[in-house]
């Protein structure tokens, strides 16, 4: 154990508890200081995260040992414990003592109940064990673990303001369901992005439809557009040096726009990328 021990249980266990919470008023007034967002102390809502992923099932793992440091968020609403599991308030105190003293009195920490996204655990039941837990030095918990699976990787998840990226990815994906490499492909850091390069795809469908004469539904559209005309561009402007620092697709996005702006046609060609690389300078 980190934590220093007086030899009296009941005492080091109240001393425990009252580090915890010196601790969270710390991190609360760094941040402040820092001037980060609201959202960095604070638990990932479980219903959020599966709103914002997709949900598609679930399976019942059973008793497993996982890490506390993956354990980001919860199922409860309550804001009685920050993201690191430190109590916000002194409400939790009597439970909270009780547990810390059994727990250096030699007792074990009895497993808590989990939902798992990814490498991400979600407590559904437990939230002053895994306090107790992190506050004792312990590096990992038996847990009773049930796997959420998603429609879109959990990956990148690391405050509530991401989930906004995640959600409108998801949507994104919905109107053109990409698959594969082409789905990983896509990447946006401004999640307005995803809605305007859907409207964008799905108005280059129509065209395709309208030129071919034929209906079309989404996954042939997703994958036509991809192959002649994401990756054909993507490849022209690395030869043209016109990616710079963004993402592929935030690339593709802002020629696509410039091209209709300066020249008002839809076709690529050696007069576009220079009219765009004119543009640029």
């Amino acid at each position: 154990m980190s934590s220093r021990e007086t030899g009296f249980p009941r005492a080091d266990a109240e001393h425990d508890f009252l580090r915890a919470r010196r601790r969270q008023v710390l991190s609360r007034l760094a941040t402040w200081l820092r001037r980060e967002p609201d959202d960095v102390n604070i638990m990932l809502p479980f219903d959020e995260v599966v709103d914002a992923l997709g949900w598609e099932g679930e399976r019942r793992i059973g008793l497993r040992v996982i890490r506390l440091d993956s354990i980001v968020g919860s199922v409860d609403r309550g804001r009685d414990f920050d993201r690191r599991f430190r109590p916000t308030s002194g409400r939790v105190r009597q439970r909270w003592e009780r547990l810390a003293l059994a727990s250096r009195r030699g007792e074990a920490i009895p497993p808590i109940e989990v939902y798992r996204i990814g490498e991400l655990h979600f407590v559904i039941d437990g939230h002053h064990r895994v306090s107790v837990a992190h506050a004792l030095g312990l590096e990992s918990i038996e847990a009773y673990v049930t796997e959420v699976r998603t429609k879109l990787n959990p990956s990148g998840i690391r405050y509530r303001g991401d989930l906004i990226v995640k959600d409108y990815r998801r949507l994104f994906l919905e109107r053109v369901p990409l698959t594969g490499e082409a789905r990983a492909a896509i990447v946006l850091s401004d999640p307005w992005d995803y809605a305007e390069l859907g409207e964008h795809v799905e108005a280059w469908g129509f065209r395709l439809m309208q030129d071919g004469g034929t209906f079309l539904d989404r996954v042939t559209i997703a994958a036509r557009w991809y192959e002649t005309e994401y990756e054909p561009v993507v490849r022209m402007l690395r030869q043209a040096d016109l990616i710079g620092d963004r993402t592929e697709a935030e690339a593709y996005m802002w020629v696509a726009g410039e091209r209709y702006r300066l020249i008002r046609t839809h076709r690529w060609d050696d007069d576009v990328i220079e009219a765009l690389r004119s543009r640029r300078r």
